[in-house]
């Protein structure tokens, strides 16, 4: 039953790790028309700009839901690679509850009025020609916290399972990935 759940977890977030993907090849593109542009006709637009930056944070932050659940994600590994697999699964559950989905609850808590007040004074770029709509890229932050939270319930079943026995570590989750 926990490794339905923990799949659903997981495929939500390969979803997400997609749509980063995908925008990182459409931020390519738009890097390339704006250098292009810029260099060869001496001409460039301040809102391709801006783009360019609105898409690499929704990369940047969409990226952390699927970084988690490929344990891409930065550990001190003084110790933590010593461990014994149940031992690194019950320090991953413990400090998911303890450190993770608190501080992903306080960064969605205090950025939900962050949205609200650009929406509410229909706020829009300080550079002329720039973007309109900046509570758009505003409600990204709140958003990815809370696929972080989803992607962490998956990363919660998966080392439930592993500290249970029930599943070997995986490939990923030793020496490939830690720094």
């Amino acid at each position: 039953m926990l490794l339905k759940i923990e799949r659903v977890f997981d495929r939500f977030s390969d979803v997400i790790g997609w749509i980063s993907g995908a925008l990182m090849l459409i931020m390519l593109v738009n890097v390339f028309y704006d250098a292009i542009m810029r260099y060869f006709f001496r001409t460039g637009s301040i809102a391709m700009q801006e783009l360019e930056w609105h898409f690499f944070s929704v990369v940047f932050l969409f990226g952390i839901a699927y970084g988690l659940k490929e344990e891409g994600h930065v550990r001190v590994d003084v110790f933590y690679d010593r461990f014994m697999p149940k031992t690194k699964a019950l320090i991953n559950i413990i400090g998911t509850f303890i450190f993770l989905i608190p501080l992903a609850g306080l960064i969605i808590n205090g950025s939900i009025w962050f949205v609200h007040e650009s929406y509410v004074l229909n706020e829009i770029s300080g550079d002329p020609g720039g973007l309109t709509h900046t509570y758009l890229i505003k409600a990204v932050i709140p958003t990815a916290f809370v696929f972080l939270i989803i992607s962490s319930l998956g990363f919660v079943l998966r080392n439930i399972r592993l500290y249970r026995g029930q599943e070997l570590p995986s490939s990923h989750s030793d020496d490939d990935n830690t720094l």
